[in-house]
């Protein structure tokens, strides 16, 4: 092709492309018996951008991980547990709950847990579209753990309400961030309408699977008591709790 017909099929081609698309979407997964996957909206892009849901689904393995919004009285008790079965977890905080608990942040730390991004303020982050807001909500998270710890916070970002962007993706990514999604979650997080010991077991127990991305709420009073009992179960069943650093 010459020069002269080339620059202009370049430019139509950028400009074809468009920038990034803002539309929020919802995070769920696909599940065909222990196969997890995807949502079809997002499929064509979302392993372009650092994104974890699962791990590896050869191997029996759960990572756990837990939703820090506010602090419900149950977190000192949950570091028990994990505490007492040897399990690693990963916290994913909101600025003002390293602000109002500092003591449980530096016990999570200092017992070989995560505490990773939840952002500052926990808004829709495909809503965040001016530039300086988007790294603001990241920024204030880690200065706040910094501060506190001496130390950057581990860079994985949990999308608040599990709503996002492809752009979203995209700006967390070049913030050095991988996106931790789920492939597990549950109604747990109503705290004035919490589920039954039996119900909740069933469902953890049952949606078990290979490179599982649990998600926990910590305001949960049910997830408190049933936790000791889930890991010694899952554990029976053969299964590994592993730290988001062993994620493929």
């Amino acid at each position: 092709m010459k020069l002269t017909a080339f620059v202009p099929f370049l430019l139509c081609t950028l400009l074809s492309a468009g920038p990034l698309s803002n539309k929020e979407l919802n995070w769920y997964f696909v599940q065909h018996g222990q196969s997890i996957s995807a949502p079809k909206e997002a499929s064509q892009f979302i392993d372009k951008y650092n994104v974890y849901y699962v791990g590896d689904q050869s191997k029996k393995q759960i990572f756990l991980t837990f939703d820090e919004g506010y602090e419900n009285g149950y977190t000192a008790k949950i570091l028990d547990v994990l505490k007492e079965n040897k399990v690693p977890a990963a916290f994913f905080v909101v600025k003002p709950y390293i602000k109002q608990n500092p003591d449980l942040i530096k016990r999570m730390e200092a017992e070989g847990h995560l505490v990773c991004n939840h952002s500052s303020t926990h808004p829709s982050m495909a809503s965040v579209t001016d530039p300086t807001k988007f790294n603001k909500e990241f920024d204030d998270v880690n200065e706040e753990y910094k501060k506190l710890v001496g130390k950057d916070i581990p860079k994985f970002f949990r999308p608040p309400m599990g709503k996002f962007s492809e752009s979203s993706l995209q700006k967390t990514q070049e913030k050095g961030y991988k996106t931790v999604f789920w492939s597990f979650a549950y109604r747990d997080w109503l705290v004035d309408n919490q589920p039954t010991h039996i119900f909740a077991k069933n469902k953890i127990l049952g949606k078990a699977h290979s490179g599982e991305i649990m998600l926990l709420h910590a305001v949960s009073k049910t997830n408190t008591e049933i936790l000791d009992d889930i890991i010694k179960e899952l554990k029976n069943q053969g299964y590994e709790f592993k730290s988001l650093n062993d994620l493929p």
